[in-house]
């Protein structure tokens, strides 16, 4: 009988020890690390394109050579073909064969859509709308366009609800979502375009965050020059976070490390982590010091390995 009371409890204590054993394994395993999906905007390539060296269907295919999940067009550098199903077609079959998806056009020169005058903002909406027949066309999800126009702040978010909300409309009959970017004027003031975003949420409406472009004010009074006013970069992401549906993962320089002296990568990926952001990473080099496909790497690299450790960390 003591022979079996002993045995009971050496059963007992190996049980109890394994247990505790497995319970010290698994609070010291390691954090799974979602898995990041890759987009290549088409501006990294915008030296190129604008020198006649590169095709849109040429950056098609370099995305898929360099291992990036989907692209997204920059729609200038095929302004004339929102309607040319031939070469809408084309860019269809080349995706499908580079292995990429076609997940975004970005409009530009499409006329301002948050206008003070009201015919002008009409008309920016009837173009529009013709690239959101090509994001349907192409099966892209999203159409970037800017929240450019004049007049104060508040007379500009009144003119975006209605130039943008209309366009918006539209495109929720063609399954096709609106993203506003932080992209010069007063849309680079990250609690501004927050709060027009969550106005036109109804609408479906989203953001596409960048890590650049938050000067709201610059010295020529200008979109685009030298800067007189700065949104804080992190600040302005934190804001926009919540309702991306898009992020662009800028780098323009490089050190000898590899990281963005400027911007910082971590912070950055913080901000989505906690967000919840579990969307593609639009990478877009935006330097002139390297080659585009080298900085469009070095800036791929960079992301993934950020990712890694802001992910990896408890």
């Amino acid at each position: 009988m003591q022979k079996l009371k002993l045995l009971s409890l050496a059963i007992g204590i190996g049980l109890f020890i394994g247990c505790n054993t497995s319970a010290e394994q698994s609070s010291t395993e390691t954090t799974e690390i979602p898995e990041a999906k890759y987009s290549l905007a088409q501006w990294s390539f915008n030296r190129d394109l604008f020198a006649g060296d590169m095709s849109t269907i040429d950056f098609v295919y370099a995305a898929g050579e360099m291992g990036f999940d989907g692209v997204e067009y920059v729609n200038q550098f095929f302004i004339d073909k929102a309607e040319d199903f031939e070469f809408l077609d084309s860019l269809n079959a080349a995706a499908e064969e580079a292995g990429v998806k076609n997940l975004m056009i970005q409009l530009d020169r499409t006329g301002n859509l948050c206008a003070s005058d009201e015919a002008e903002r009409n008309k920016a909406v009837e173009t529009a709308m013709k690239w959101v027949d090509a994001a349907k066309y192409l099966n892209a999800p999203a159409v970037r366009v800017n929240a450019h126009g004049d007049g104060s702040a508040e007379e500009m978010k009144t003119q975006c609800m209605d130039g943008i909300g209309k366009l918006a409309e539209y495109a929720n009959t063609q399954g096709v979502q609106v993203l506003i970017e932080n992209h010069g004027g007063v849309s680079s003031r990250g609690d501004w375009l927050a709060d027009l975003v969550g106005s036109l949420s109804d609408k479906e409406v989203g953001s596409l965050a960048d890590f650049h472009n938050w000067c709201y004010e610059t010295v020529d009074g200008g979109l685009w020059g030298e800067c007189r006013n700065e949104y804080d970069y992190y600040k302005g992401f934190a804001e926009l976070i919540p309702s991306a549906n898009g992020v662009s993962v800028k780098a323009m320089h490089f050190d000898s490390t590899g990281n963005e002296p400027n911007l910082n990568f971590p912070k950055f990926f913080k901000i989505m982590k906690d967000g919840g952001y579990d969307g593609y990473l639009g990478v877009e080099y935006e330097g002139n010091d390297l080659p585009s496909r080298e900085g469009i790497l070095k800036t791929k690299e960079l992301a993934a390995k950020t990712w890694e450790a802001v992910y990896s960390a408890k």
